[in-house]
Order: C-alpha cells, then structure tokens, then sequence
C-alpha cells in the first residue's frame, strides 16, 4: 500500500497517508552504511536500530523476522503500549555499532519490534507531532507559574499518544512533583521527566556553527567529552570566550578533534618558559607554531615587538648551552633571519584557465590576409 493512497476508515470516512518520506543523509546523527554491499548472513538481522525524534535511538530485537530496511517506519514495544519510529540502521553494520556502544546482543533489556507501521499507526503519529510545539509552549507558562527554575527545551510524543517526555535543563535540583500533576491533568497523558544538559540541548535542536556548518553534536556527536581550557592552550589559540564558546555557551566540541595531534606534536619540544641567553640580551619566549616547530622570542617579556621566528632544534641547543654557563651571540646560526614561507593550500594555485586550450601553432597565419590582398588589388585598380 503506497504512502500516498486514499484508505477507507472503519465507518467509510476517507483517510489519507501523510507524506513520510524517508531522505537519507538528512537526519540528525544519520549513519553512513558503509557494509550496505555486504550480504546479510541468516540470523544478522535479529537486531535493529530505531530512530525516534531528534537524536534518541535504540536498539530493538526483530523477533517477527521482518525484512527491514532503512527508512521503514515500524511499531516498537514501549513501556506502556507502543512507539512509532523509523529503521536507522540493519546489517553487518549494525554489529559495528553494538561493539562501539558496549551493548551487549543477547541483552534480555533490548524490546521488540511488533510490526511495520500500518496506515492508522501513521496518521495517529502525525497527529502526536502536531501536538508538541503547543505541548511545550504550554507547559513553560505552567513552570513558570509554579515558579520553578528550570527551562522545557523539547517535548516528544510517544507513537501511540499514550505518553509524553519532557526534556528539561536545570542548574539546580527541582521538585517537579506538583508540575507532573499539572501536566497530567492538563494534557491527559503519561508524563516523564527527562533532565538534559546544555550540549544535548544544543544537538536537539540544531543550529548553525561559527565555522558555517551544521552543529558537530547534531550531525555525528553521539556521547559528549569534557572539554577543559587546557585544550585551548595546547593548540594555541586566544583565550577568548566568545570564540571559543558554542551556541550550547559552553567549549566547543571540535576543540577535542586535533588536541591529540597537538600533545603528540609538543611532547619532543624543549620547556619554553625558560629565557634565553645571549651574550648581551634575554630573549624572552612570547608564542609557538606546533606544526612548523617555530618558538617566537623576543626582547621584551611583556611587549611581543621584534619578534624573531628560532626552530625548536635551536631553541634546544641553546637551554643547553645555558646550562653549561655559555651565551650564544645570536639566536639564528644563519646570517639571515629565518624566512616565513607561506604554503598555499590552493590546488589550483599555478594552474591557469586556458591549460585545456588547445596549442597554438609556432607560425600563425593572420586573419583575413586574402582580404587585405584583394583590397590592395582593387585600390590600385581604381587609380
């Protein structure tokens, strides 16, 4: 039965399928099945993986033997009555991502798989969406009423509009008791609260980075690690809150992609706290280029003016000749200061438009010479 085709209700009325097309590549914490070539073996595929709203997934056991595949839309075992969510991920891939999330197979927690979403299933789903843009709305003015601090970022409907979850962000401890009564009565449905933090929050909702791409934690971040400023020292970079701060107003996330690359780098590098010394100056240590193995000294401990660019392999030989009770004359062994060379990353850098021209040839004839030869022939003709 199509997506798209008319069914008759229970009582003759004309129901029709909402449009639950299923585009891959766009959902959040979307995984690339890069086993999709590689033929299930009998009894792979006992465990799939659902998608819900936003970021929730888990992991369910196909108990019916259905053939699934991704972007189906089935009926889960919840707890009460039953969720609706889509297949995310089937396969030999699937085994990967158990291993990756330490989650056991034969597990007796994993629930079951019912069925494959039936027309009445759907349209019962939609419905529960619809509701919880108001749902939300609705009960920040009810804690706000109550006057409790805490903040409602995102309600989400159960498959079946038996019941709700309301996420919620809060710095303190908060008795919801009496809000639970509240919602309870005034939406009529099974209220669980769920506490997040702010980087869960953030990859709920999703957004747009300073970096102009769509938010790490809403794209393929799935379990969060701290991020302190030391990952910012390390690599360099300003202590400046606002460049360093997410829309989550915490450390970004992709501080933690090349801090390793970084410590692996410095681990060879000679301390640079400690001055050098010349034989009639200090040069003081004022900033580091770890990929170019360059220190930045200058004259001034407080003032980065003069800079001079010393390689690390200089820098080492002198602390040791420091140590000796030696001062070098200068800082660069070489007569000319160490030249920058920029490195282009531009591919197309010495490549010019016409290199797919054809060659010209060596001896070209000119354009139009019978015409000028038969110019010169009248004009002389006319005299």
């Amino acid at each position: 039965m199509t997506e798209n085709e008319e069914l008759s209700g229970q009582h003759g009325d004309e129901i029709r399928m909402p449009d639950v097309i299923y585009k891959p590549g766009l959902n959040k914490l979307d995984s690339f099945n890069w086993l999709k070539d590689i033929s299930c073996m009998p009894g792979e595929n006992d465990i799939v993986e659902i998608r819900f709203k936003n970021t929730r997934k888990g992991f369910f056991r196909n108990v019916n033997s259905l053939r699934l595949e991704i972007g189906d839309i089935v009926a889960v075992e919840a707890s009460p009555g039953h969720d609706i969510g889509r297949v995310s991920m089937v396969g030999p891939l699937l085994n990967e991502q158990l291993k990756r999330l330490k989650v056991h197979p034969s597990a007796d927690d994993l629930k079951k798989v019912y069925r494959k979403a039936k027309a009445v299933d759907i349209i019962k789903w939609e419905e529960a969406k619809k509701l919880e843009t108001p749902t939300m709305l609705r009960s920040r003015q009810i804690a706000e009423e109550l006057k409790l601090n805490m903040k409602i970022g995102d309600v989400e409907y159960q498959g079946d509009k038996t019941k709700a979850i309301f996420y919620y962000i809060a710095d303190e401890r908060v008795d919801f008791r009496q809000l639970i009564k509240v919602l309870a009565d005034e939406f009529r449905v099974r209220i669980e609260m769920r506490q997040i933090g702010a980087r869960q929050e953030a990859g709920r909702i999703g957004g747009i980075g300073s970096c102009g791409r769509e938010l790490c934690c809403s794209t393929h971040i799935s379990n969060f690690i701290s991020v302190t400023t030391t990952h910012a020292k390390y690599q360099e970079l300003s202590l400046n809150p606002q460049k360093l701060a997410g829309q989550c107003s915490k450390l970004k996330c992709c501080l933690n992609f090349e801090f390793d690359c970084y410590v692996d780098a410095q681990r060879s590098f000679p301390p640079k706290d400690i001055p050098l010394e010349l034989s009639d100056s200090t040069a003081y240590f004022q900033k580091m280029e770890v990929h170019k193995s360059l220190y930045w000294y200058s004259s001034d401990p407080d003032s980065p003016a003069n800079l001079i660019a010393v390689p690390v392999e200089r820098v080492r030989e002198i602390q040791a000749l420091n140590r000796k009770g030696l001062k070098p004359d200068k800082l660069i062994v070489l007569s000319e200061p160490l030249e920058m060379e920029h490195v282009s990353h531009d591919l197309l850098k010495n490549n010019s438009l016409t290199r797919f021209d054809p060659p010209e040839s060596k001896n070209p004839q000119p354009r139009h010479s019978h015409k000028r030869k038969n110019r010169r022939y009248y004009d002389k003709r006319n005299k």
